[in-house]
């Protein structure tokens, strides 16, 4: 387990200096994303990366572990969004977005934790195809629990199905980097 947190300090570090960098580029521009939208782009990168694993090649210069750290960003802004709703302008500093960043990263550290210790790990043995289609499976989830306002009957909330895509795109970065 220890290798595994260390594996994710480093995986996540990368994620954290590209939102970094972007931030300074753009501020807090994906303020205005409502869940459809940055849901749509987690769907976006995750199908760019099932057709990379699937033909190999990429017209426009695209690549798996690229696309797996825009998941892990994209899926801390919707958590980020999920919990302050939507903005019409930029409406948060570069300081508060890097705060609510480090935020949800640390709870995903932890949940990454409590799981792995109940899990045994699991992940190591999936296949980097297999966890792309988890990510997939999740996105869909997600878009479907919006269309239902919101609201599930005996499944996790969106929040939760959010935390595994990040954990998921974490543990295929660690695979790809391995």
């Amino acid at each position: 387990m220890a290798d595994t947190n260390k594996q994710f300090d480093l995986v996540t570090a990368k994620c954290r200096q590209i939102f970094v960098d972007k931030m300074q580029d753009y501020g807090a521009s994906w303020r205005i994303f409502r869940l459809h939208g940055i849901t749509d782009q987690l769907y976006i990168k995750a199908c760019n990366i099932r057709q990379l694993q699937t033909t190999g090649v990429s017209l426009v210069g695209d690549d798996i572990e690229g696309n797996l750290r825009a998941i892990i960003n994209y899926g801390i802004t919707a958590i980020i969004q999920e919990r302050n709703g939507y903005a019409d302008s930029i409406d948060m500093s570069n300081e508060e977005a890097m705060r609510h960043y480090d935020e949800v990263l640390h709870e995903a550290k932890e949940l990454m934790v409590r799981k792995n210790h109940d899990y045994g790990e699991a992940w190591r043995e999936m296949s980097k195809e297999g966890i792309v289609d988890m990510i997939l499976a999740k996105i869909i989830r997600i878009k479907t629990i919006i269309a239902n306002g919101g609201k599930t009957i005996a499944s996790e909330g969106i929040e939760g199905n959010y935390f595994d895509i990040i954990n998921y795109a974490i543990f295929d970065l660690i695979h790809y980097e391995n």
